[in-house]
């Protein structure tokens, strides 16, 4: 007899990347990288040099990512720090939360700033939460805040998943900030496919072979409430009846037989969970957040596939199969910043809001920036430039973007 477990998708991910056992950030504390000092871009000739030291950084810590915020410290997280001076409610206490803090660096480098360029009640006041899944990093983020005692008075980790509802107590409806970075890329994934280009869509679940440890996909039809939410947020299922949509609908029944194609579609139910989640505990948050718009070289087959890759004795190996990575390799998605805003307004207007009568006010404000637009607004560039002009924050990271969005002053009362 063949034991088989069913497994779903996301669940699978979770595992891989966050099991205290065995999962990739829960035990690997140097998954993400920490510089000791700022590199001092002013002092490098050009690209060739940028590189070359990169390249020396990377082979003397033999981590798997250095993050911008990392790269880039101070300015990077400088830039976050300015866009919410600008933008906060400074009549009352500043506090900000940040998910997934990676090695404490963006606040410390935040509380830096506040501390040197804030009035002097707003640092005062201030409280800085980091909400961090990993252990090794909640103590690595411990470390780093220690080194000013001031911000170690201001400062606090709670080692907890962001996306669970129990551990955020009650609704707190003060205003606050969530600070995002390189996360939105790490939350679970959901996959559903389809055998062609007008058939309906599938979940994909993962069938573990106990006698050999195995895993393939089955598929079922589409009854899990997240994955169907998500899929409707996305509106795959595109229920318009415009003569456009008609004419589309009708020339992909037409393909569909002459060349037959099966869809795979990666989908981002994690994301919408914690959004959920966000808009239930923080009701009045403005939020900050920067990711990958972009992958290149992903072997996943799929709409926003994820990259899975591997860094062993200062090399990059990537995987062909996203089941292959049990706790060893880092599973990273592109961040779909259209649906990004999407998912926001949808648990912003809360979960029974399609069956309740609609509102015409919105609930948030949005924007959407590229890195280097967003540090050309709240940043100092010059202070990322190399000799020759050449600047690896604006032009390195032309894949990643900013996201912003902050309460409306027209929400309705509830």
């Amino acid at each position: 007899m063949i034991l088989r477990t069913l497994v779903q998708v996301r669940d699978f991910i979770r595992s891989a990347l966050y099991d205290p056992n065995y999962g990739y950030f829960s035990t690997r504390s140097g998954s993400v990288g920490f510089l000791p000092k700022s590199i001092k871009f002013n002092q490098l000739e050009g690209r060739s040099a940028y590189m070359q030291y990169l390249s020396d950084i990377y082979k003397e810590n033999d981590i798997a990512w250095f993050t911008p915020v990392e790269l880039f410290k101070p300015w990077y997280a400088h830039a976050i720090a300015e866009a919410i001076l600008r933008t906060a409610n400074l009549s009352v206490p500043l506090k900000i939360y940040e998910i997934g803090g990676g090695s404490g660096t963006c606040a410390k480098c935040i509380m830096d700033y506040m501390m040197l360029n804030a009035p002097a009640k707003v640092y005062s006041n201030m409280s800085y939460i980091s909400v961090e899944i990993s252990p090794a990093l909640a103590r690595k983020q411990l470390e780093t805040i220690s080194e000013v005692s001031s911000q170690s008075q201001r400062f606090g980790v709670e080692c907890r998943d962001a996306a669970d509802k129990i551990g955020w107590g009650k609704v707190d409806h003060q205003p606050c900030w969530v600070i995002m970075l390189e996360v939105l890329d790490n939350l679970p994934h959901d996959l559903i496919y389809a055998e062609n280009q007008t058939s309906h869509w599938l979940e994909v679940w993962l069938e573990k072979q106990h006698e050999n440890s195995s895993m393939v996909e089955s598929y079922r039809p589409l009854q899990d409430p997240l994955i169907a939410r998500c899929v409707d947020i996305i509106n795959m299922d595109i229920k318009d009846r415009s003569l456009g949509a008609k004419a589309i609908s009708a020339a992909k029944s037409v393909w569909s037989k002459i060349l037959p194609r099966p869809r795979r579609a990666w989908i981002p139910t994690g994301c919408l969970k914690l959004f959920d989640v966000l808009h239930w505990a923080l009701p009045n948050m403005s939020l900050i957040a920067s990711d990958f718009s972009y992958l290149p070289d992903v072997k996943i087959t799929g709409d926003r596939a994820p990259l899975v890759s591997t860094k062993r004795d200062g090399r990059s190996t990537d995987y062909n199969n996203y089941t292959d990575a049990r706790g060893d390799a880092d599973i990273f998605f592109p961040t779909d910043f259209w649906l990004l805003e999407r998912i926001d307004h949808d648990c912003a207007d809360g979960p029974n809001h399609h069956t309740t009568p609609s509102r015409k006010m919105k609930k948030r404000r949005t924007i959407i920036l590229d890195t280097a637009a967003f540090m050309e607004e709240f940043g100092l560039p010059s202070k990322t430039r190399t000799k020759d002009g050449y600047n690896p924050l604006l032009e390195d990271f032309r894949n990643t973007k900013f996201y912003l969005s902050v309460p409306t002053h027209n929400r309705p009362k509830p």
